[in-house]
């Protein structure tokens, strides 16, 4: 592993770790002992690379394969064109009654909180999203606001982007109360992947914040690989916890880099040791510029029956398909 003499991890606010980490392949490839790597794109395009460095430093030196330098480096490949692989592949687009918001399933509806990153995963299914159309600001959140509260049925919401805890903690608190105040509204979920990628973020103010609403709150974070989980993200889990959210895993199933069942196992294992229930493992959106992560759903579904044999039930994540047209995840057949 990389040492902090190796990558420089600044000792500073969260909010200024975000802005301090590699936009460029080959200064993030210098820093890893790579004078170059065989897929690299060094063009400039318009889903720039995006790497927090402590990040980084999980990141094995010397390694062109390791797995979670694969999740971020922009690749020639990219580029490529491939049959069903389009830029909106859930259709999300069609499925937002007003700007910034989705909703596709009974019960639930997605704000889109933002469309910041504190990371680009390569293989990210709103990659393409158009975000300038869809952003908000705290005023303009209101017609969001008021299409919840005129579908009573609308007992959730989820708050994802972007990633919402790239808000500050003052405009994610100002989000939340006005959730609040629609009673129908009993459940808060927000999927993020800073608690992994930037877990300086989890400041005790941040989980005060979540655990005191009066919505029951369940943060949804991404981790696709054991080796992202290191002490710094145990402590912003074990913040979390603290504040009383309920903590699940999502994962996506990647060519390359987390194909294989015992480190699939590993990082449910790891994942629960840290007080998260692994939820769903899902195959790749079929998004433009992504096709190299997939797998041909035979193979993945020959992974899962392995993971199955290895864990206990409560640790196997749920494999499953999104599809536009259904109003649900699709769970992918085994037999």
């Amino acid at each position: 592993m990389i040492t902090c003499s190796q990558i420089v991890v600044h000792a500073a606010g969260w909010q200024q770790q975000l802005a301090q980490g590699f936009s460029r392949p080959q200064e993030l490839l210098l820093a890893l002992g790579l004078r170059q790597h065989p897929l690299v794109d060094h063009d400039s395009q318009p889903f720039a690379m995006k790497v927090p460095r402590g990040f980084a430093a999980r990141m094995e030196r010397g390694n062109p394969d390791d797995p979670l330098l694969l999740q971020v480096l922009p690749q020639r490949r990219e580029h490529h064109e491939t049959p069903g692989y389009s830029r909106d592949p859930l259709a999300e687009v069609d499925a937002a009654p007003a700007p910034g918001l989705i909703h596709k399933y009974h019960g639930r509806v997605l704000l889109v909180a933002t469309g910041t990153c504190a990371i680009h995963c390569r293989y990210c299914f709103r990659r393409h999203f158009p975000y300038q159309a869809h952003s908000r600001t705290r005023a303009q959140w209101h017609e969001s606001i008021d299409y919840i509260r005129r579908h009573a049925d609308i007992t959730e919401v989820i708050l994802s982007g972007g990633d919402p805890l790239v808000l500050s903690d003052a405009r994610l608190a100002a989000l939340v109360e006005a959730v609040e105040r629609i009673d129908h509204v009993r459940r808060l979920r927000i999927h993020t992947r800073l608690p992994i990628v930037l877990p300086e973020r989890i400041t005790p103010e941040l989980s005060t914040l979540l655990g005191g609403s009066r919505l029951r709150c369940a943060v949804v974070v991404h981790s696709n690989h054991p080796n992202e989980l290191d002490q710094t993200v145990a402590q912003a889990l074990s913040r979390l916890r603290a504040g009383g959210t309920t903590l699940l895993n999502q994962s996506v199933l990647l060519q390359g880099i987390n194909d294989s069942a015992p480190t699939l196992a590993r990082l449910s294992e790891t994942l629960f040791e840290h007080g998260v229930i692994p939820y769903y493992l899902h195959v790749l959106d079929p998004v433009a510029g992504a096709a190299h992560f997939d797998l041909p759903e035979s193979r993945a579904t020959a992974v899962y029956r392995e993971l199955m044999q290895l864990l206990p039930g409560y640790l196997v994540p749920r494999l499953v398909r999104e599809e536009p047209a259904l109003p649900y995840k699709k769970p992918l057949a085994l037999y």
